[in-house]
Formats: structure tokens, sequence, C-alpha cells
């Protein structure tokens, strides 16, 4: 696959009236790509320490922010496998010992910052295991129950217990719970399935955290407008719908119209301030639904370098994609990655990120260009600028597995794509 980076002369003039934004999220999260770091699989001995010990890997890929998938301690009771699912938590302030003390957590944190990286924990808020300390030191409607007063879970999480969240001392405790990890230094956190909860919570608990922690980063595992205004919420909301329409463009099913209609859609719902979390792969798309190669086949990489360059994204790296990693990771048991040689994916995946941090046009929120089609370019392309002061990036994507004539008479091969970038100064 052919990709071209042509950065222009420093003397280039560039026509752009974009205005420069004022921050509304923190300072360092504008041009940062997110790693998912599943801590049980990324070595053979699946923990901190193993993870500290690849931290100068991860820095030569270049990303910024490692986002923990949830390292506290795991419930015991109808536990999932051997080892049990991350999210079933028995104790929020405690560490898994399977990952190591909270020492090491502590030295991996430390590590962490030392090396420029920012670290965002996995928060699980929905629901608990059925042997988290809370179910036996908190009154019984902390959680919910049914007629017979039996704690009850949602869809097949048979491992947990859904907390109640019309009891405000639930929402107290979470938030007190949250400030323990804060006050450790960590950077923020990744809420996981945000949206079971009501918007109310987060609104009644985030705008404080975020006054007193201004400097934190809030990631949240839902597609919801009301949770993407990041003075009283989350920074970040996920892209899932853009992340399965991808998919089907991959296999045939969709096209580029069908993406213009997303773009669109997503620009009416969501402000230009929301950063919108971009993905081919995480942890539950990997184990559950498939590596991106069984989802999306030779379009995997056209797909990720439109996570990089479509507006508000902010990109993810999921475990083993800087290695082409191309199997399913065990969720329950033990199925460490043993091999980190670099290859062509590893070059790959580092162009994007450095794409990212290179250019402005393409920074998350408000501060980066807005999305300006380019007209008149073959069926099947979806050609776009992104621009800021100073700064413009146009991509010409084939979005379909032939291979298209372009207007210059070159050929763009299926799935292949072109970046170009232009530097200046502004007239």
């Amino acid at each position: 696959m052919k990709k071209f980076f042509l950065a222009a002369a420093a003397l280039l003039t560039l026509f752009c009236c974009t205005p420069k934004a004022t921050s509304v999220h923190p300072e360092w999260t504008y041009d940062s790509v997110v790693y998912e770091v599943n801590i049980r699989q990324f070595t053979p001995e699946g923990t901190f320490k193993g993870v500290e010990a690849q931290l100068p890997r991860l820095k030569e890929l270049g990303v910024d922010v490692l986002w923990l998938m949830p390292m506290y301690k795991i419930g015991e009771v109808e536990r999932k496998g051997s080892l049990g699912s991350y999210y079933a938590i028995s104790d929020y302030c405690a560490v898994n010992p399977e990952f190591g003390t909270m020492e090491d957590f502590e030295a991996l944190l430390g590590a962490a910052h030392a090396q420029g990286f920012k670290v965002i924990l996995d928060w699980v808020a929905n629901q608990t295991a059925p042997d988290n300390v809370w179910m036996t030191t908190k009154p019984a409607d902390f959680y919910e129950r049914d007629s017979l007063g039996n704690a009850i879970w949602e869809y097949d999480w048979t491992d947990t217990r859904s907390l109640n969240y019309e009891n405000k001392e639930v929402w107290k405790a979470q938030d007190e719970a949250m400030r323990f990890w804060l006050d450790k230094g960590v950077d923020g956190f990744r809420c996981d399935a945000a949206g079971e909860m009501p918007a109310d919570f987060w609104k009644g608990v985030l705008p404080a955290l975020k006054r007193d922690y201004p400097d934190a980063y809030l990631l949240a595992e839902a597609e919801k407008p009301e949770l993407s205004d990041p003075a009283e919420t989350f920074d970040a909301t996920y892209a899932w719908e853009l992340h399965h329409l991808m998919n089907e463009i991959a296999q045939g099913k969709k096209n580029v119209g069908d993406l213009k209609d997303y773009l669109a859609r997503d620009d009416a719902k969501y402000p230009r301030e929301a950063f919108r979390l971009t993905f081919t792969s995480n942890h539950d798309e990997n184990s559950w639904a498939g590596t991106e190669f069984e989802r999306m086949g030779d379009a995997a990489k056209v797909m990720a370098m439109l996570c990089f360059t479509l507006p508000k994204s902010q990109p993810l790296i999921y475990t083993g994609q800087e290695i082409g990693l191309d199997r399913r990771l065990a969720f329950f048991e033990k199925d460490p990655i043993t091999d980190w040689s670099a290859n062509e994916w590893t070059t790959f995946w580092k162009g994007l990120v450095d794409l990212k941090h290179d250019n402005p046009a393409l920074a998350a929120g408000e501060k980066g260009g807005t999305l300006e089609y380019i007209q008149d370019v073959p069926e099947g392309i979806l050609a776009f600028c992104r621009k800021v002061a100073g700064n413009a990036v146009t991509v010409e994507a084939n979005l379909t597995p032939d291979a298209i004539l372009l207007d210059d008479g070159s050929e763009l091969a299926g799935w292949d794509y072109i970046v170009n970038v232009w530097h200046g100064t502004e007239k």
C-alpha cells in the first residue's frame, strides 16, 4: 500500500480562516493518541513490571496516553474462566494480585510519567463483582435487587451485580474511589459502559472532579450527546457508529455516501469541542467480534488512517495492533503476546502517530480543522481537506476494493490512499 506524506516548502502560503481556539480540554489532549494496554496479555508475565519493561518500545511508537484495562482486585464468586473478568471488581481501591502489588503499580505509574506518558485507568462504575467489599459494608440498597432481595445483573454479566444509582450514596462512594487514584497521580479515566448509568450521575460528580483535577482526561465508553460537553461531563466519547460503519464499508455493505451521511449526523449531534474516540479495534472487538483483519480485511489500513484524520477524532491503538497481531486474545484466561518484534505494521502505526502529532489541522475538538470535501472526485473516493493557520492535510481514500483512475491519470489501488501535508505561513 502506498502512502504519501508530502511536506511543502516552509515558504508556502496557506489560505486559512480557522480562528485560534481557547482550550476547553487539558492542553496535552488535543494531539494525543491513546494506547490500550491489556495487562494480562501484554507479556508472558502479565504484570505491572512487564508493562513497565515495555515503556521504551511504546515511547518509540509515539503514543501519548496509556489506558490500563482494569487493574483492580477481581471477584471470585461466579468468576468466569480461571482468572475472571477485569470488569468484575471486588475492591476499587486494591490492585489485582495477578498483576503485582500496589507498589508495583505505583512504580509503573512513576516510570510512565518519567517517560512522558499520561496514564488513565479503566473505571467500571456500572457494576461490581458479587463479592465486592461494598456488598457487606454498605446498605442493601447500594445494589439493584429483585422482589426477593437478590442483587441482580445485566445482560449475561453473571459475574457482576448492578449498582443502584437512585441511591446518592453510590455517587459519593464512586467519587471517593476515583479520587483515591487521582490522588496517586493517575491522569484520568476511561469509564466503562458510561451510558448505562444516568447522565445525572456523571453531571453530578464530574464537574467537581474537573475543578479539583483540571488536567485530568475523561473518556466515556458511550455514544451519547448528553455526555459530550467537556465542561460538565467527558472530554471524549466513543465513535461506535463510525466503527461499525467502517466494518460495513470494508465488507461492501456500505459506501462513501453512507460515510458522508454519518459525518453530517455526527457533526449535527456533537459540539465541535467534543472529542470522538476512533478505532479499528479494542478489547471488546478483538475478543468477541474478531480482529480488524477478520472484520475489515485489506481495508484495515485505510480505515485506521481515517481514524487519525477525520474531524474530532482522537485515535486509539489496541494491544498488538502495532505488530499486526492477527488473533483474538482470550478474555478470561492467560493468552500472552510473546513476540513484539517490529515489522511493517509498526512502521505503519508510527507513521500515523507522527502524522497526528506533526499537523495541528488534525487536532481533536475545536482546535482541529473542520472538514472540507474535495469536489468532483471519482465515485468510491472520499476526498477531504482539514486546515488551520499554517497547516493543511488532504486525504484521498479509495473505499472500494477496485482500482480507481484519478483525474491526473494516475491509478489509486483498491483500499489505497494518499495523504498530502502542507506547512506554510498564513496570509
